[in-house]
């Protein structure tokens, strides 16, 4: 028989088997990596922030502390006396908390989170505790402590942290069915926000990148799980072919992003021509445009298809009690609060048990002295005998001390050298005992006032360590990018009328204009059929088309002007529609629907024109009047379903264009919301004005440059640096106060914008770095409030910018507001007359004409029961 066989015998002699279920086996192993990954390896302790290899680095630098740096190996190999795992992992996680330059000061190659570069060999690279840390982070007499891996050591529970270490560091880890996110805060904002806290007073916290960027929070859900933040790259136009990213992304690397920019190129999304990774101390990374390119769309499809924006979903999970815990982050920094108010309690506890002990001391001293009581023990010939003599002699002064006089004290007493016997001073001693006790009363009202004595902790980091820990990430509100809107135009659309395909593949039919992968078309047929479907390579969307275009989504001045043939009762329909939202690949009527029904005249107007259209009747048909003109702005706008208005009941030969039409729906109501620097048509934001076609935008920003730009959405605007954004008008004289760097003085000065070139910025005050643009205003008499300051005494002085200086050219110096130091200046609100505006293009348009931002009503009806025979 087998070896083998014998384990299946029981009778075999000799072989002792015991069934262990394997399901067993699973559940009790598995929950016990579970939760030793999870408690040991992934997640945080919320008392201290650390993972236990970071609690246990900190312990071990903590020992080696002596003021000098310490190789990275040599920690390494400290370390290891209490973290059960090998170097690699212990050397991670070393240069993970010497990158964060907040517990650990650096010395060497420790690599570079911006641009993914490595930290040296850890032989070559050194590393001590920073002067934060000693403060904050360590104290052996508040510390809870535990024996090592082996038994050999005592290490510390959690670390006693006085300061909300877990959320301005940040912390990320993946465990067993478990993960953790919770990202870094700004230093002095955490502060604050525990002062608040302490204060009674509500906090919301906002994370803050060490790489800085820009990012918008409005979901953060104070990093609970289901939350997102959008982050962005700081992107900047360096000139019209150059655009310049300064910032990253949390997250992100330079090389990454360079990949992610390239990769977007290669497919046809966005059009550049050179990508120049210029990083050194600064990030920059300079993106050329390719010919023709808009820095504008460039920016927002960088955002769209790179790197340079990315979502980041927090999962904020602690330890508490050796049990994960899903807290927020607000949660997390009342929780450090109340633990820092503590900590600092149980130290002033200690300090005031360790200032009565000296006084008890000082004065057993000073009375075993004063009194001559080590005389009285020169007899004694027993120890106990002596410990008895001193006894009684402290015994008419034992009502006067805070606790029983022990043994111990008596003993300590004995110890006492005869030489500082001998040099007593009972000057001194009361000197000193005076301190102890000016110290022990101040420890005593600290601990009354405990949360004051909190706030002047928190207040005393901030002054020793908060400068140069600004907050770096920019917190902005982001607009979504469309990215059909923003996408390069990668591919030419085709089309075969004849036999009904679409698509860029059809090189060889006829072409229709440029368009992105990402487009939808629309297409209509000559049976009046309409049909919206995703852009392909080539696809059948049926024959005889007669339209074909790209598709937009909600765009309201797209206005479609059709005539067809209803077949059912033999008259010509006339209609004017839009197409908003629809189903791709569902085929819509825009006829009644009847059989043989047809479109006879079709033209789709992108600002909503409305032309003239002469009809042709058959030499046969009974009609007086076999030759009409038809104006489209005659009908209303109404909706794609609707049956139309009848043309004429009498056959149609044909139907011939004659005149160009204006638009029916008036100007354009463009507004500027200011929070994310855009323009948009949706009413968010401020009223900027109705917009024609050649109207511009004029915008002021404070570093003293005006720029004229279109009116496209599309636009892009520094919101922080706009000082005025308002529809452009030629005759508009612009006034406008300036702070002088080189001489420190303002300056005013009154001008009209003469430049014609758009999206170029010009500079129309002095050069100086320090000067800044401080009023503007293009109203017709701009007052300006001043607050002089004369000698030790303020005045308040207003000023009528118009009466103070002529119209001068846009480079002139202009005057001196005021000889006297200004501490304060403010536009006044004036009451504006109404006028007529001119568009920048026609200044000399005569007075009877629409006035500019003049809108015509538009009304949009989807009813198909009222029709009206025109002809």
């Amino acid at each position: 028989m087998s070896e083998d066989s014998n384990i299946n015998n029981p009778e075999s002699e000799g072989t002792l088997h015991e069934s262990i279920p394997v399901t067993g086996m699973y559940k009790d192993w598995f929950l016990d990596y579970a939760s030793y990954v999870i408690l040991e390896r992934a997640v945080p302790a919320i008392e201290d922030g650390l993972k236990p290899v970071q609690c246990r680095i900190l312990h071990a630098m903590k020992e080696m502390d002596d003021g000098r740096f310490n190789k990275v190996a040599n920690i390494i190999g400290q370390s290891m006396q209490y973290h059960p795992h090998g170097d690699a992992s212990i050397g991670d996680a070393i240069v993970n908390l010497g990158q964060k330059e907040l517990l650990i000061e650096t010395q060497g190659n420790w690599g570079d989170i911006r641009t993914g570069d490595g930290a040296a060999a850890s032989r070559y690279i050194e590393a001590r505790l920073s002067k934060f840390a000693l403060e904050v982070v360590f104290n052996a007499q508040t510390t809870d402590w535990q024996l090592s891996y082996d038994g050999r050591k005592k290490e510390p529970v959690t670390l006693p942290v006085k300061f909300p270490l877990l959320l301005a560091q940040g912390v990320e880890g993946i465990a067993v069915g478990l993960s953790t996110k919770i990202l870094p805060h700004n230093f002095i904002e955490l502060i604050e926000g525990s002062i608040q806290i302490l204060k009674g007073e509500k906090t919301n916290i906002q994370p803050d990148f060490p790489t800085g960027g820009l990012a918008d929070f409005t979901e953060y859900n104070e990093g609970l799980r289901g939350g997102r933040i959008k982050v962005r790259a700081r992107i900047e136009e360096g000139d019209n072919k150059t655009l310049l990213i300064k910032d990253i992304p949390f997250g992100v690397t330079t090389n990454t992003l360079i990949e992610s920019i390239i990769k977007a190129n290669d497919k046809g999304k966005i059009k550049i021509k050179k990508v120049v990774d210029n990083t050194a101390k600064d990030v920059e990374i300079q993106i050329q445009l390719a010919p023709g390119q808009s820095p504008d769309m460039t920016i927002d499809a960088l955002y769209a298809f790179t790197d340079c924006e990315v979502s980041i979903s927090p999962n904020a999970c602690v330890i508490i009690e050796d049990r994960p815990v899903f807290l927020s982050v607000n949660k997390i920094l009342e929780y450090n609060t109340k633990q820092t108010k503590a900590l600092l309690k149980r130290e002033l506890e200690i300090r005031k048990g360790e200032l009565l002990e000296k006084l008890l001391f000082s004065s057993l001293e000073k009375i075993f002295i004063e009194n001559r009581i080590y005389r009285d023990i020169e007899e004694c010939e027993t120890w106990e005998s002596v410990i008895q003599t001193i006894d009684k002699g402290l015994e008419p002064f034992k009502p006067n001390f805070y606790r029983e006089i022990t043994t111990e004290d008596i003993v300590r007493l004995t110890e006492i050298r005869i030489k500082r016997i001998s040099k007593f001073d009972a000057f001194k001693a009361d000197e000193l005992m005076r301190k102890l006790e000016e110290e022990l009363k101040e420890v005593n009202y600290n601990l009354k006032h405990l949360t004051e004595y909190a706030v002047n902790y928190y207040q005393n980091l901030i002054a020793k360590y908060g400068k140069g820990r600004e907050r770096k990430t920019e917190i902005r509100t982001f607009d979504t990018i469309q990215a059909t809107f923003v996408a390069a135009n990668n591919a030419k659309l085709y089309v075969n009328k004849a036999d009904g395909f679409v698509g860029y593949g059809l090189k060889k039919d006829e072409f229709v204009c440029d368009c992105s992968d990402l487009d939808d078309v629309i297409v209509i047929r000559r049976d009046g059929k309409c049909v919206v479907s995703k852009i392909q390579e080539k696809g059948f969307l049926g024959k005889d088309i007669i339209h074909v275009a790209i598709f937009r989504k909600g765009d309201e001045r797209m206005v479609y002007n059709l005539i067809y043939l209803d077949g059912g009762s033999g008259k010509s329909m006339v209609k004017r529609f839009q197409v908003l939202a629809v189903t791709r690949d569902r085929e819509y009527d825009l006829t009644k629907g009847t059989k043989g029904s047809k479109i006879m005249y079709l033209t789709p107007n992108p600002n909503g024109e409305a032309e003239i259209v002469t009809v042709y009747l058959t030499q046969g048909a009974k009609a007086r009047v076999k030759v009409f003109d038809f104006d489209f702005s005659t009908i209303e706008i109404k909706g794609r379903s609707a049956g139309g208005n009848i043309l004429t009941r009498y056959p149609v030969r044909k139907i011939q264009w004659k005149m160009e039409g204006v638009s029916t729906l008036g100007g354009l109501n463009v507004y500027y919301d200011s929070s994310v620097g855009r323009l948009n048509t949706d009413q968010r934001g401020k009223l900027i004005g109705n917009f024609l076609g050649d109207d511009r935008i004029l915008v002021f920003y404070k570093n003293g440059e005006y720029e004229l730009t279109t009116f496209e959405v599309t636009n892009r605007y520094e919101a922080s640096e706009v000082l005025l954004i308002e529809k452009f008008n030629l005759k508009k004289v612009v006034s406008a106060v300036y702070f002088d760097g080189a001489s420190k003085t303002y300056y005013v000065k009154r001008f009209q914008i003469e430049t014609t070139t758009l999206n170029k910025k010009f500079h129309f005050i002095s050069d100086h770095k320090q000067s800044k643009l401080k009023i503007i205003s293009t109203e017709k008499q701009p007052q300006v409030k001043a607050i002089l300051e004369k000698g030790n005494e303020t005045e308040e002085h207003e000023y009528d910018l118009d009466m103070l200086i002529d119209v001068k050219g846009w480079k002139a110096l202009g005057n001196r507001l005021s000889s006297f130091p200004i501490k304060e200046l403010t536009l006044l609100e004036s009451v504006k007359e109404e006028e007529p505006e001119n568009s920048s293009e026609n200044p000399d348009k005569e007075s009877d004409d629409l006035e500019v931002g003049t809108t015509v009503e538009m009304k949009i009806k989807k009813e198909d029961d009222e029709q009206m025979d025109l002809f």
